[in-house]
């Protein structure tokens, strides 16, 4: 029997210096050149897309959104859902993160027609309550890096010398070193060849980088001082070459590529995270052809299949899961590197506020339209793409004017839940008017910055 293979590209159309008058262009020459190698050729994939990601297609490029539909539905793509809103789980409260993750499995089965059994955790930043909330939503299966997993086994931190620090982007150059000490170890390789589950019954699937890098230089062609050539076929057949071998010894599959789908026919953010040149979504159409390319040669040695298609038989109990650092993100970065820049350290705690202003005035209200419209808002605020990067780059200017703009809309559906409910006068509970004051001053403050590239 034939090894099997997923590739699970990932769409974020909030993405950090993706201008809003350029997301119909990513829809177009990425998503939808994603969606036509599929549509024409004998593959199939895993596609996730946030649930803003699915409205913005459904409301912008409604062609594109049907055509993913009628793919899903002949069997050629799987979805795979996240919060609606792409922001770090780890950093935001837990039921914040319930919320979203609920709008995002709406949100596909209104514009798509199914809803998700498999499940991604944006950025793969970690807390302990992350399995529970996702099994709790009716994710049967999550996608999770086996990167932060392994380097909870001291034993791999001891031998490749990598550790996390919140000041690190990552060590996503360097995670072939785990690669490089797990390559002969079935009692390691077994996490990544085959599907395990957590002590609370959710299935996961791992991706890592040692897999995910490459692919991704071979998408851009890029040298840029950091090779003599760019990285070629061959080496990516012999990367398929080698983990057929470890599949064949530990397994039944890979998951190669989990990675952002904007990297298909955009530079997406590549030039930023690796030289901090202010390059964003340049066209790269030749990268569309190398996914292609990708595709072809894994098909020589290996069969395509979705997440659900190596979940149902025997899995491998996961209790090292539990092990895995609160905290921690992939590429060998932290989720708390998101809260620790200048503008996270500015905005959550206003947002934390707001939250705490919902709690109390849904305590003592109930639950109402204006409620749910505040928990929407202050979601949308929490994005992930309004704080990252840190010094030197940044997040675009935009990127944080729309997180202030949802904070705004909050305060004000608090408001009106206020005065609908009739506690308007109860400010002790919540005060609008002083929330008005304190986010107009962060307004001022993160305005009066000057952003990367300007």
């Amino acid at each position: 029997m034939r090894p099997k293979i997923i590739f699970m590209p990932h769409a974020n159309i909030q993405y950090s210096q993706l201008k809003p008058e350029k997301r119909q262009w990513v829809m177009q020459n990425c998503y939808d050149k994603l969606f036509e190698v599929i549509d024409n050729g004998s593959y199939k994939i895993a596609f996730e897309a946030s649930g803003i990601t699915i409205d913005a297609m459904a409301q912008v490029e409604p062609r594109i959104c049907a055509r993913l539909k009628r793919l899903v539905k002949e069997g050629k793509i799987e979805p795979v859902s996240s919060p609606y809103i792409h922001f770090m789980n780890a950093n935001v409260p837990p039921e914040v993160c319930r919320h979203s993750l609920i709008h995002g499995l709406d949100t596909w089965e209104k514009h798509i027609g199914v809803r998700p059994k498999t499940g991604w955790n944006p950025e793969c930043g970690w807390a302990g309550y992350i399995p529970q909330i996702y099994h709790e939503c009716g994710i049967e299966t999550l996608v999770m890096d086996a990167d932060s997993f392994f380097l909870s086994f001291d034993e791999i931190r001891s031998a490749t010398k990598l550790g996390f620090d919140v000041q690190g982007h990552s060590n996503k150059n360097h995670l072939f070193k785990i690669e490089e000490y797990i390559k002969d170890k079935n009692k390691f390789l077994k996490y990544i060849t085959n599907a395990s589950v957590a002590p609370n019954g959710l299935k996961m699937i791992f991706r890592s980088d040692c897999m995910a890098n490459p692919l991704l230089w071979y998408l851009m062609g890029a040298t840029e001082g950091m090779r003599a050539e760019p990285v070629s076929m061959g080496e990516i057949r012999d990367m398929f070459a080698a983990w057929k071998e470890r599949i064949a010894q530990s397994g039944e599959f890979i998951m190669p590529y989990a990675e952002d789908a904007e990297y298909i026919g955009s530079s997406a953010y590549f030039y930023v995270k690796q030289f901090n040149q202010a390059r964003f979504f340049e066209h790269e159409p030749q990268s569309v052809e190398r996914f292609r390319e990708i595709l072809d040669a894994a098909a020589e040695d290996y069969d395509f299949a979705f997440p659900s298609e190596v979940t149902s038989d025997e899995l491998i109990p996961n209790e090292y899961v539990e092990n895995i650092e609160m905290g921690v993100a992939w590429h060998g970065g932290t989720a708390k590197a998101w809260a620790n820049t200048e503008y996270s350290r500015i905005m959550d705690a206003v947002c934390r506020s707001v939250f705490d202003g919902i709690t109390a005035v849904r305590a003592e209200t109930g639950a109402s339209k204006h409620l749910e419209a505040a928990m929407k808002a202050l979601a949308s605020a929490y994005v992930s793409d309004s704080r990252w990067p840190p010094a030197p780059t940044s997040p675009g200017r935009f990127n944080v004017r729309e997180s202030l703009d949802d904070m705004y809309a909050a305060n004000e559906h608090i408001r009106r839940a206020m005065e609908a409910g009739g506690i308007s006068q109860k400010r002790s509970l919540y005060s609008p008017n002083l929330m008005q004051t304190q986010i107009k001053a962060i307004d001022d403050e993160l305005m009066g910055m000057t952003y990367f590239g300007e």
